[in-house]
């Protein structure tokens, strides 16, 4: 019998769809069980798409977070989700960074946060943005 986990709706449900705009709200989260240790936590994402708020094409990027987890721990099924709805986004690659950073952030209150997207090349230039909470 599955163990259900207060907050934890996405995992395991199979009927659920992509939220339509991206929102702090999507990031489940569950209680971390070391609070004390400080230990990083890191995603990669490496299939990334929103959308030129100039041209409406879309920009693919890797997106790279890390975090040392405070109370609570960020599900990865419900962050899977929550990028996924950047795909419909048209916002220019410096915002879209920023508010990856601001949602985790609100989310789950980690002890330090790195986000970094690393933009594919558009018109010959790569474009990387890394906004950080925190020592390193």
């Amino acid at each position: 019998m599955k163990e259900k986990i207060k907050g934890i709706t996405l995992l395991g449900n199979a009927a659920t769809s992509f939220p339509e705009e991206p929102s702090a709200s999507v990031l489940e989260t569950f209680p971390n069980r070391n609070p004390d240790r400080e230990y990083w936590v890191k995603f990669d994402c490496s299939d990334f798409t929103s959308l030129c708020p100039v041209t409406g094409q879309p920009d693919f990027a890797k997106i790279h977070i890390e975090y040392v987890p405070g109370a609570n721990c960020v599900e990865t099924k419900s962050l899977k989700f929550y990028l996924a709805s950047f795909r419909s986004q048209k916002d220019f690659n410096e915002n879209i960074t920023n508010r990856i950073f601001d949602d985790f952030l609100k989310a789950c209150s980690p002890k330090r946060l790195i986000v970094e997207a690393q933009f594919h090349a558009r018109g010959g230039i790569s474009l990387t943005t890394r906004v950080e909470l925190g020592a390193i």
